[in-house]
């Protein structure tokens, strides 16, 4: 599951456009557990979805939102949101198709964070040309690293480094402390920001990697958490209408 969470939006556009949506909850959607989560969908137009959440994850990092046009996957995320979000908007589904959406929340503590300040200057066509060897997900093998389970503290990613690459790329490493993960978050927070976000998932035991950065993060704070998931919430399901008309 290495790459960005910004390649991840990017497919998910495009999966969203090559499918649509409506409908409400589901009377023969799949039986699931009913867990702390409870998820409902209404269509707020022909092709647009609203989802809607209520319930708590007590320790939870933020809740994953994710779809399918099956009801048992292939799932694809839309998006991490903040466990102070209880709702999302789906646009642009495909006509006359079934939509499946559930959540989960996921777990893991994250290290303390870094503040990097990048030189001036945009990504360049010589940098784009440039081999970035740095930059793909790597396992980095240590010894005598003391490790936990994913969601307890001694899980805790230590030692984090940012390494400035070139004004728009930044190669992070760190030691991983953690058992059982189903994977890593980088996070950050460019100056001015609420709150951090996740800006790549990569997978289990990855504990050095290289991000391109984005205009608005020259002045921003990292970090990164293993993360498990809890017990997903309920399906919901909604089937998309007619495609309206002028709407292409």
């Amino acid at each position: 599951m290495s790459g960005s969470v910004r390649a991840l939006a990017a497919a998910v556009l495009a999966v969203a456009g090559l499918s649509g949506v409506s409908g409400c909850a589901t009377p023969d959607a799949p039986r699931e557990p009913r867990t702390g989560t409870v998820l409902t969908v209404t269509r707020v137009s022909p092709l647009d979805a609203k989802l809607s959440w209520h319930g708590k994850a007590p320790g939870a990092a933020g809740r994953i939102v994710e779809f399918a046009t099956e009801p048992r996957g292939p799932w694809t995320i839309l998006t991490y949101a903040p466990l102070s979000q209880t709702t999302y908007q789906h646009p642009d589904l495909l006509p006359e198709t079934h939509f499946y959406y559930r959540l989960r929340p996921y777990y893991g503590p994250a290290s303390r964070p870094v503040d990097v300040t990048l030189p001036k200057g945009s990504f360049t066509k010589a940098e784009q040309r440039a081999e970035h060897d740095w930059a793909p997900p790597r396992t980095i093998r240590r010894a005598g690293v003391r490790t936990g389970p994913a969601r307890r503290p001694a899980a805790t990613p230590t030692d984090l480094r940012a390494k400035i690459m070139h004004a728009n790329g930044i190669r992070f490493t760190w030691t991983d402390h953690a058992e059982g993960e189903r994977g890593y978050l980088l996070e950050d927070r460019p100056r001015g920001g609420g709150s951090f976000r996740p800006v790549a998932v990569l997978d289990p035991d990855i504990n050095s990697f290289g991000l391109i950065t984005l205009p608005n993060e020259k002045r921003a704070s990292y970090r990164v958490r293993p993360v498990t998931y809890g017990e997903r919430s309920n399906i919901a399901r909604l089937t998309t209408g007619e495609r309206p008309a002028g709407r292409g």
